[in-house]
């Protein structure tokens, strides 16, 4: 190592207030953590999916109540907030699925693949589902 060259860094003990603040996760890393957290939310809100589906099949007075619970609320719960609710479903649906396939194509091709994919793939894949999102959460609340 010559004279010239700057050394760096080592973090031995990282002090979370005064490190990790200036840490910067890369595009890839964001992707995979929410991953996981799209996974969470899948899961704790399944119950919800569960009412869903029940719901909006068993028959036509049941659907016609599913509606309502969309449009006026369900008991205390605003209809908006179960609209909420279900665009974060959406959300976590679409990340995980577009973070899965991402994830599936890195596993398949893992010596082709270069740092510059992984962080175009992680921008497209947020782009695509964060714009789908958008656009079935616009259907959601009715704006087409």
């Amino acid at each position: 190592m010559s004279e010239q060259a700057t050394k760096r860094p080592e973090f031995r003990n990282i002090n979370v207030f005064n490190d990790l603040p200036s840490y910067r996760l890369p595009a890839a890393a964001k992707v995979s953590i929410l991953h996981r957290i799209s996974g969470v939310i899948m899961f704790v809100l399944l119950p919800f999916v569960f009412w869903m589906f029940d719901t909006s099949l068993s028959s036509e007075l049941s659907f016609a109540s599913f509606k309502a619970a969309f449009n006026e609320g369900l008991g205390f719960v605003p209809g908006w907030l179960i609209k909420l609710a279900t665009l974060g479903l959406i959300w976590g649906y679409l990340h995980h699925l577009c973070a899965g396939i991402r994830h599936i194509v890195v596993d398949m091709n893992h010596d082709l693949i270069s740092k510059e994919w992984g962080h175009s793939s992680a921008i497209a894949v947020l782009v695509v589902s964060l714009g789908l999102t958008v656009a079935l959460g616009a259907k959601l609340f009715g704006l087409y």
